[in-house]
């Protein structure tokens, strides 16, 4: 399994909670062309969920299926949120998963974290943690080595609300 947990927590009063966080290339992501520019890893300062889904696949919404987002259902504190994603796929050179991405519907940025895989990657698994602004639906896409999009959607409701500026 590889951790990806980011350390990128906004200071207090910001209003951003994008974590980015990318598999170096010790972990079998970097190659020659991981220097190349793929708008799939741009910044998405997408308006909406949909649209930054739609983004990071390239237009359609992914298919459900072959992806696991593990969160709790119940959130107690949406300042530190524990999620794991798993992609049930094989990891070899012909057919492995390139990406993983996790999107919140009501986050003040929809892209919460954006992370890069490859064939020595071992599994297709991550944890870390993030902030959730309040109660919403989560959203984990994977992207594999043939071009699809598989996807699993969570609804989570959140008691204590974070990354929102100017409420109580």
């Amino acid at each position: 399994m590889i951790l990806a947990q980011s350390l990128c927590w906004p200071l207090a009063g910001a209003a951003s909670c994008v974590q980015r966080t990318l598999i170096p290339a010790a972990f079998g992501a970097g190659s020659a062309r991981a220097n190349e520019r793929d708008p799939a890893t741009e910044p998405l300062a997408a308006r909406s969920y949909d649209e930054a889904i739609r983004r990071f696949t390239g237009g359609p919404l992914p298919r459900p299926g072959k992806v696991t987002l593990d969160v709790a259902v119940l959130i107690d504190n949406g300042n530190t949120v524990p999620l794991s994603v798993r992609v049930e796929h094989p990891m070899d050179p012909d057919q492995h998963v390139r990406s993983i991405a996790v999107f919140s519907e009501r986050n003040p940025q929809h892209e919460v974290l954006q992370v890069q895989l490859g064939p020595d990657s071992g599994r297709a698994e991550i944890s870390t943690r993030i902030r959730l602004a309040t109660s919403q639906k989560l959203m984990a896409v994977a992207r594999l080595s043939d071009g699809s999009h598989w996807s699993h959607e969570i609804d989570v409701i959140v008691t204590l609300a974070a990354c929102i500026e100017g409420e109580p």
